[in-house]
C-alpha cells in the first residue's frame, strides 16, 4: 500500500507545505475520530493534469474511532469517487463549510451519516475531511457523548479556519493522552465543564478527592503536582491553551506519587474563545514498570562488570603462576587458558555497556583476534584478515562463539604454519536472516594424514566441538585445500574450517 506522501505525489500538485499540512492533519486526527465516535476519511481532489475531465476525488488516508464501530471495516484508501457519488466533497471545497447529507447514506448495508470539512491552508482549501458515523450502532445521548461531540465540533471548525492542527506544533501525538485515557473540558475561564471518567480517575490518583466540574483547573493542578517548576509549566501550559496557543505533552509527578501526562489544545471555532480541552493519562504503573526495567538492566550490567573484572583476576593469577613454572609445556598451557579466560571478559565486558544484553560481534572479534595472533605468532609472521561482517548477536550466542572463533584461528596459526613460517589466515563470514556462515581458511601445510575431528585429542578442537554443538547447535567442518600454499615437492594444501550457526531462533 502507498504512503499518503506517495498517493499525494500520485494524484495531486500539492506543494511541499501543504503536503506537510496535510501529514500533520492526520497525525492528529485519531483525536477527531475518537471524539466524534466516527471514521475520518481525507479527500483530494485528482490534478487537472492526471485527469483532465476533473470532478474526481481519491481517499488517501483513513482513520476508525477506537471509540465507537467502524463505518468501513474495510480499506478505503485509494477509492475514488465522482461529483455526483459524494457531492458534499466539491459543496464544502466551494462553499468553504461544515457540509452534512440530509439523508443518511448506505454503503454495504450500513446506514452512515456523511459530513464534508474542508482542509484550509493558507487561505486556500487544500483537501477535504469525511466524517462517516455508523448509525447501526445506536447510542443514548449521555453528558460524555454530547462533550466529545460538541468539543469534536470546535475542532472540526477550526480545520475550516485553518486553525488546527496549528502549523507550529509538532506534538508527539503518538506518545500524548488519548480521549480514552482522560478528557477535561473547560470554558472560556479556564473552569471543568465536562470530565471524563478516565480524567476523574487521574486527578484522584494524584490527591483530588472531590469532583472536578466547577474547579479551576489550572491552580487546580499546580496544587496537586510535587516539584514546583512542573507545577508552574503544566498549569502555564493550561492557561497558554485558554489564550489560544496550542501545547504539546507535558510530565509531572504529584504529590502522592502518581505521574501524570497532560496535553491541553484551543477551541476557537470561527476564531472565538470556547475554552480548551485538556488531555490526560495516568502512566504510574508505566513508569514503575520502566524504572523496575532500568533497575534490572542496571544490576544486569554490573553483573557483567564484576565477572570481568573476576575473569580478568584469574587470567592475572594465571599470568603470574606461567612466570614461576619452570616447564614449558605448563607454560604455553597456562599462556592458552590465560588467553581463553581473557575473550570470556572481553565478552563481559561489552555486555555491561550494553543496555539489551547484545554485543556487536565485529567490534568484539577486533579486540580478541589480535590478542590470538599476538600469543601465537611470537615468532612467526601470519597475517589476520576479516571479510564480511557479524553484526549484532545476543549473549547468548557471543560467548561461546569467539571461545570458538578463538581456538579455531589460535589452532590455524600455531598448527599450519610450523617453525615461525610466514602465511596468512583469512575469517570470512556471511549472515542471512536464518545463519551465520563462517570460513576460517590458511595457506598453511595443511592437515596431517588421517586426520579426523571427531577423532581429535587436542583440547582446543575438544573444546570447539563441544561449544558449537551444545552451545551453539550448529555445526562444524574441516577440510584440506589445494592450490594455497607451495610445499616441498611441489604439492600445494591448506586448511579451511566452515562453521554455520542458526539465528533464527535467538534474535
Amino acid at each position: 500500500m502507498s504512503t499518503l506522501s506517495d498517493l499525494l505525489a500520485e494524484n495531486t500538485g500539492l506543494s511541499g507545505e501543504a503536503a506537510d499540512h496535510l501529514q500533520t492533519v492526520v497525525a492528529e486526527w485519531q483525536l477527531l475520530a475518537d471524539l466524534s465516535f466516527a471514521d475520518f476519511l481525507l479527500w483530494v481532489a485528482v490534478s487537472q493534469e492526471l485527469q483532465p475531465d476533473g470532478g474526481d476525488y481519491v481517499c488517501v488516508a483513513h482513520a476508525r474511532p477506537t471509540t465507537a464501530p467502524t463505518a468501513h471495516p474495510e480499506d478505503v484508501v485509494g477509492t475514488r469517487f465522482t461529483e455526483d457519488e459524494h457531492p458534499q466533497l466539491a459543496k464544502a471545497i466551494r462553499e468553504v463549510r461544515i457540509c452534512r447529507e440530509e439523508d443518511p447514506h448506505w454503503y454495504r448495508d450500513l446506514p452512515m451519516r456523511r459530513e464534508a470539512i474542508p482542509v484550509m491552508f493558507g487561505g486556500t482549501v487544500i483537501a477535504v475531511l469525511s466524517r462517516e458515523t455508523n448509525l447501526a450502532a445506536s447510542r443514548v445521548p449521555s453528558p460524555l457523548e454530547i462533550a466529545y461531540l460538541g468539543s469534536a465540533g470546535d475542532l472540526c471548525q477550526m480545520i475550516v479556519d485553518g486553525t488546527f492542527p496549528s502549523p507550529g506544533n509538532q506534538t508527539d501525538t503518538h506518545t500524548s493522552p488519548r480521549v480514552g485515557d482522560g478528557l477535561i473540558r473547560l470554558d472560556p475561564t479556564g473552569t471543568v465543564v465536562f470530565a471524563s471518567p478516565n480524567g476523574l480517575s487521574a486527578y484522584h490518583r494524584m490527591g483530588h478527592e472531590s469532583d472536578l466540574v466547577g474547579q479551576r483547573l489550572a491552580p487546580l493542578t499546580r496544587s496537586l503536582i510535587r516539584d514546583p517548576f512542573d507545577a508552574t509549566e503544566v498549569s502555564h501550559r493550561i492557561i497558554e491553551a485558554l489564550d489560544g496557543k496550542p501545547s504539546s505533552r507535558t510530565e509531572a509527578d504529584s504529590r502522592r506519587g502518581a505521574v501524570v501526562l497532560f496535553r491541553a489544545l484551543p477551541l476557537r471555532p470561527a476564531g472565538q474563545a470556547a475554552g480548551a480541552l485538556v488531555l490526560v493519562r495516568d502512566v504510574t504503573e508505566v513508569k514503575r514498570r520502566d524504572r523496575a526495567l532500568l533497575s534490572k538492566d542496571a544490576t544486569i550490567r554490573e553483573i557483567h562488570h564484576r565477572v570481568k573484572n573476576n575473569l580478568q583476576t584469574v587470567a592475572a593469577l594465571l599470568r603470574l603462576q606461567s612466570r614461576r613454572t619452570s616447564s614449558e609445556e605448563a607454560r604455553l598451557a597456562l599462556g592458552e587458558s590465560v588467553r581463553r579466560v581473557s575473550s570470556i571478559a572481553m565478552v563481559h565486558e561489552a555486555l555491561s555497556i550494553s543496555v539489551d544484553e547484545r554485543v556487536d560481534l565485529d567490534k568484539l572479534l577486533d579486540n580478541v583476534l589480535p590478542m590470538v595472533g599476538e600469543v601465537a605468532t611470537a615468532e612467526s609472521q601470519v597475517g589476520l584478515s576479516r571479510t564480511g561482517s557479524f553484526g549484532v548477536v545476543v549473549a547468548e550466542i557471543a560467548t561461546p562463539l569467539v571461545m570458538v572463533l578463538a581456538e579455531l584461528v589460535q589452532n590455524a596459526i600455531e598448527h599450519a604454519f610450523p617453525d615461525g613460517r610466514p602465511g596468512k589466515v583469512e575469517l570470512v563470514v556471511e549472515r542471512s536472516a536464518r545463519w551465520l556462515d563462517i570460513v576460517i581458511r590458511d595457506n598453511g601445510r595443511g592437515l596431517p594424514s588421517g586426520f579426523s575431528l571427531e577423532r581429535s585429542d587436542g583440547l582446543g578442537l575438544q573444546i570447539v566441538r563441544t561449544l558449537v554443538e551444545s552451545e551453539l547447535r550448529g555445526s562444524l567442518s574441516i577440510r584440506g585445500l589445494r592450490g594455497d600454499a607451495e610445499e616441498p615437492g611441489g604439492r600445494r594444501a591448506g586448511t579451511e574450517a566452515a562453521l554455520r550457526i542458526p539465528l533464527s531462533r535467538r534474535l
